[in-house]
Formats: C-alpha cells, sequence, structure tokens
C-alpha cells in the first residue's frame, strides 16, 4: 500500500535528495567486547565468601533461621540441634552470586524433621529452607550427649568389662518398624577395651535421652 502512494507523488523541480538513506544497522551485534560479554565465573568471585563463618556470623545465621516464622514451633519448644554452620557459596549467574551465605543443617525433636537453610547474612533473610524427614549425621553434642547417658545407665554399668570405655558413637536407625530406634533419632554408642575390641553396644534414643538397647559387640 505505501509502495503505491510513494509512486504516485511527484517530485518537486530542482528538489534533490538529502544524502543517501542510512543503512541498518546489522540485528543482534554488540559493541560490547567478547570479553566483557562472557558469562561470569565464578573463579573472579571474592575469595573471602570461601573464608570460614566468624563466631558472629554463625550467630546471626542462627538468630535469622530461628526467627523465621516456617520454624516457630521448634525456636518455642527449643528441642534441637544444630548439625553444621558453614559458609556457601553461590554460582553465577544466581542472584545470590557474591553475597556472604551460610548453610544452617539442624534437627528439630519437636517435628522430628531435618532442617537444612541457606542464610543471606548480607541481606539478613532466610534465603532457602527445606524441611524434610531425613536424618542429618550426629552433632558432637549429640554424641557427647549418648555417652554420657549410656555411661550413667545401670544395665550398661553391670555389662561393661574391666578396662571398657567409650570407642565410638554412631548415628543408628532400626532395622525394622517394630524397633523404636526406626523412627525417633537414635545413636549407637560402642564400648571396648584399649587395644580396639568392641564389647558392648548402647543404643541411646536422643529424643527422651534414655537407653532403649544393650547389645554384647558379638551379636551387633
Amino acid at each position: 500500500m505505501w509502495s503505491c502512494i510513494f509512486r504516485g507523488m511527484k517530485t518537486a523541480k530542482g528538489a534533490k535528495p538529502k544524502g543517501k538513506p542510512a543503512k541498518a544497522k546489522p540485528v543482534g551485534r554488540s559493541k560490547i567486547p567478547a570479553k566483557a560479554r562472557r558469562s561470569p565465573d565464578v573463579a573472579d568471585a571474592d575469595p573471602a565468601l570461601f573464608d570460614p563463618l566468624t563466631p558472629g556470623e554463625a550467630a546471626d545465621a542462627l538468630r535469622t533461621l530461628i526467627e523465621d516464622r516456617r520454624l516457630a514451633s521448634m525456636a518455642k519448644v527449643g528441642r534441637y540441634r544444630v548439625i553444621c554452620t558453614e559458609p556457601l557459596v553461590v554460582k553465577p549467574p544466581h542472584w545470590m552470586a557474591g553475597h556472604r551465605l551460610a548453610r544452617v543443617v539442624a534437627f528439630d525433636y519437636s517435628q522430628d524433621r531435618a532442617v537444612d537453610a541457606c542464610i543471606d547474612l548480607d541481606a539478613g533473610v532466610v534465603a532457602n529452607l527445606e524441611l524434610n524427614r531425613g536424618q542429618p549425621m550426629l552433632s558432637r553434642d549429640e554424641e557427647a550427649m549418648a555417652v554420657s547417658i549410656a555411661m550413667v545407665d545401670e544395665r550398661v554399668r553391670t555389662k561393661l568389662e574391666l578396662g571398657d570405655s567409650p570407642q565410638s558413637t554412631m548415628h543408628y536407625w532400626g532395622r525394622t518398624p517394630k524397633d523404636l530406634a526406626y523412627a525417633r533419632r537414635s545413636a549407637a554408642v560402642v564400648f571396648g577395651r584399649s587395644d580396639g575390641h568392641p564389647s558392648l553396644v548402647a543404643v541411646v534414643d536422643l529424643l527422651d535421652q534414655t537407653v532403649t538397647a544393650v547389645v554384647p559387640a558379638e551379636l551387633w
């Protein structure tokens, strides 16, 4: 339609075209250097993001986590254990790349669930939160608590042999649904002699803080 109109128009006498028409710019090209256009690389990240968390940062991460409304029951009852608090670095082009982040893993005894959270320390918010029925590894506090509970149990004390002492503490799941440890967070404390030969295993229910089973090591 427009081409028909232009063909029907007469050019005035003496009128000269005003220069050549401008060339159309190629589509898809950019004047940004190729080096500047490349995707961000984690190698260019601030090395300080990989540094261990300071005690203040760890405390801030935990405070931010327990103040989250989704964990109100855990914070109110106070029955939880922090498994680990460690720095977390996100690769670009994620929006949190370049932020000082902390990963907090905890176990909520009040709801029998695992808590895995990413805390943005720069913004002071919980950037990501996962709640599941998984069983994270035992914390150092849980291991120490399991040993102390087993050591004062009368059944354990009467079956320990001379020279027996705690050798190791492991996270334990029951083998069948009938086993109390099948559904409750538990630990197995292995006792033995200094030569490393195990003699006794005590299963500790970390929720009620009681020994639920005492088994000779050869039957474990």
